[in-house]
């Protein structure tokens, strides 16, 4: 029983963090209306980008997380007018294209780091949060724990501006629909970029936390997405509540079949089921999302 319930909560605190890179993944596709394929890219970049904190400059991860967040938020601040562009193009199918457009950048990003750093998996060495926390029978690992605080905090933070500033409601308001938001004078634009923006900042942070519990390769780029994609669509598209449940459900999914079953099986297993939530409720996991 102590197995099963250090399972669960070791699957709880990893949920967390998918919840950080699935919600601002659901935002950006709800937002330029394009799947992004380059969101494991993210993950893994800012994994390695925590490894390289360690490795060359001698400076913890948590402490580089600021860091990281401010790179990869520059980056994602350059390339999104290139998705914009791509998206609302005069193309027969641009929807196509822009799809084509990130796989294309994930594409690119996966080449460039196994030419840089080579197949070999690496860890994220994160001095400062190391160890157990002992919960009677259960013992935690206090990484799993700060990485949920982390989750907890990003999230939250997230949902206050969305939610309590103008700016957030600028950028729900072109989610919602692009051209009556643009007529009552909203940048489409510039919001795009924006949250394209900080949608790259955020997930490349909680790739550093995630490259610090499991081990990280150049190639992990595409299981993230999947990932990622699971979470948005079990939530339902455009319903960011059913993402911090759905988050939560794929960490405890891909803890239980990794103990009890193995983690060989567990994409398979957890897509399997994804099937039969949409045959019961296409409309997502609180049946609150787009069918």
């Amino acid at each position: 029983m102590s197995l099963l319930i250090q399972t669960i909560l070791n699957g709880l605190l990893v949920g967390g963090l998918f919840v950080t890179l699935s919600i601002g993944f659901s935002l950006s596709f709800g937002v330029l209306d394009v799947v992004d394929f380059a969101v494991g890219e993210w993950v893994m970049l800012g994994a390695f980008a925590g490894v390289a904190s360690t490795t060359w400059l001698r400076i913890d991860p948590i402490a580089f997380l600021p860091v990281v967040f401010v790179f990869f938020a520059v980056v994602g601040w350059l390339v999104a007018p290139l998705i914009y562009r791509v998206r609302n193009s005069r193309n027969a199918r641009p929807a196509l294209m822009a799809l084509a457009f990130t796989f294309g950048l994930a594409t690119l990003a996966r080449g460039g780091m196994l030419t840089a750093v080579g197949f070999d998996p690496r860890t994220v060495k994160i001095g400062v949060v190391q160890g157990t926390v002992t919960l009677g029978a259960v013992e935690i690992p206090t990484l799993r724990l700060a990485g949920f605080a982390f989750a907890a905090v990003a999230t939250g933070l997230f949902m206050l501006f969305l939610y309590r500033t103008r700016t957030g409601l600028a950028v729900r308001a072109v989610a919602q629909n692009k051209e009556i938001a643009g007529l009552m004078g909203v940048d489409v634009k510039r919001t795009s970029n924006f949250v394209y923006s900080l949608y790259a900042g955020l997930t490349s942070m909680a790739g550093v936390l995630i490259g610090g519990i499991y081990s990280i390769t150049a190639q992990d780029g595409p299981t993230y997405t999947l990932m990622a994609f699971f979470v948005v669509v079990l939530a339902g598209l455009g319903s960011v509540g059913g993402v911090l449940v759905a988050g939560l459900v794929l960490g405890v999914l891909e803890s239980l079949v990794t103990v009890y079953v193995s983690a060989d099986f567990t994409l398979a297993i957890v897509f399997g089921i994804l099937f039969l939530v949409l045959v019961i409720s296409p409309r997502g996991i609180l049946r609150r999302g787009t069918a």
